[in-house]
């Protein structure tokens, strides 16, 4: 994945499923991330019947947001993104100047994607454990971008065993013994390198502050990947925060209206705060800066003005002994820094010096 700055943080606008199954307001997503600046806006590609069964409960934010009484099946069936939709949004995307990303939640959708030729993969929390799926999305050599959202440090580096197995084999394996042991082979875990992002995340719709643990990504760079974070708390303030830790990738969820009906609007950014939110990281980018701890251009004038050096406390006779109460500092443009009035002191006055001269060796 690249930014118009190939050292900037790349910034994903998620859709998701706020398009509320309409075309118009699908598109009018694309206008949004587009004019906020983000690198590319994505949607998700799923067949509801088969990503969930009519048993599957509904979530306790989805209940919240929409009908309790649905069924998750019934909700996910509203939300879909038609086929004929996806290359429309696409060419509609790049003409804005935006990349067009979607994530599949089957191994039907992850097919048709891969005709699309998408710059890389996001692969979902959920399906993070989902071995089968996971190969798959490996197993298509596409860059991936792993959220790792409700998982545990194990569960992550199975997510990546099993990946590191689709890069160097053919086919699927025939169990997970096959799969720690090609994890064992260093050539195989090295595939990762600059192929896989790993993204932070809590699964929370909306998150509170207390459960988003940005330390967490500290914790992911053990693996020595990229690491990124996928955000569901309110507001601008988080987002920024993981790019100060570290973060190469941000995805955040976004809808023209957090008060419309569904499961994703509430925790979401209206499109003023997408366009705050991705100014305040740009500006962050630039407040980064490097590991260099130096001057700054524009402090050399300051610098000259602020500092002290060493002058005279009161009149000094020529060839006097120098003692400590002949001298002090003051700020004077020029002259000897302050830690040489040490070396002064017991020294000889090679002239006169009136009160508050410099003080020259």
């Amino acid at each position: 994945m690249k930014s118009s700055n190939a050292n900037a943080v790349y910034i994903i606008a998620e859709a998701g499923v706020n398009h509320n199954g309409e075309r118009d307001l699908a598109f009018a997503l694309v206008d949004a991330a587009a004019a906020a600046g983000a690198d590319a806006v994505k949607f998700q590609t799923f067949d509801a019947a088969r990503l969930a069964s009519k048993a599957a409960p509904k979530a306790s934010y989805q209940k919240q947001s929409t009908d309790a009484s649905e069924s998750q099946l019934a909700m996910l069936k509203k939300l879909e993104l038609p086929r004929d939709w996806h290359y429309e949004l696409q060419a509609y995307a790049r003409s804005k100047g935006i990349e067009f990303l979607s994530t599949a939640f089957d191994t039907g959708s992850l097919a048709f994607l891969c005709e699309m030729n998408l710059p890389f993969f996001k692969v979902p929390s959920g399906e993070l454990t989902n071995g089968p799926l996971l190969w798959q999305f490996a197993h298509t050599g596409k860059p991936l971008v792993l959220s790792t959202g409700m998982a545990t440090m194990s569960e992550v580096e199975q997510g990546l065993a099993i990946v590191a197995h689709a890069l160097s084999s053919s086919t699927e394996p025939a169990d997970m013994d096959e799969v720690w042991k090609s994890w064992g082979n260093p050539d195989n875990r090295q595939r990762l390198q600059g192929h896989v992002t790993l993204l932070h995340c809590t699964s929370q719709y909306p998150t509170p502050p207390h459960e988003v643990n940005l330390r967490a990504m500290d914790t992911l760079k053990a693996f020595g990947l990229a690491v990124g974070y996928s955000d569901h708390t309110e507001g601008c303030l988080i987002p920024a925060a993981a790019v100060a830790r570290g973060a190469t990738v941000i995805e955040k969820h976004f809808t023209l209206d957090r008060s419309m009906p569904g499961p994703d609007h509430k925790a979401s950014l209206e499109p003023e705060e997408l366009s705050l939110m991705v100014a305040q990281i740009r500006a962050l980018e630039l407040a980064l800066g490097d590991p260099c701890k130096a001057p700054q251009a524009s402090e050399w004038d300051t610098r000259k003005a602020a500092r002290q050096q060493v002058v005279a406390a009161r009149e000094i006779a020529a060839n006097s002994v120098i003692v400590r109460d002949d001298l002090t500092t003051a700020r004077s443009g020029s002259g000897l820094p302050p830690t040489a009035l040490w070396e002064l002191v017991g020294s000889t006055s090679r002239r006169a010096f009136a009160t508050g001269e410099i003080i020259e060796k």
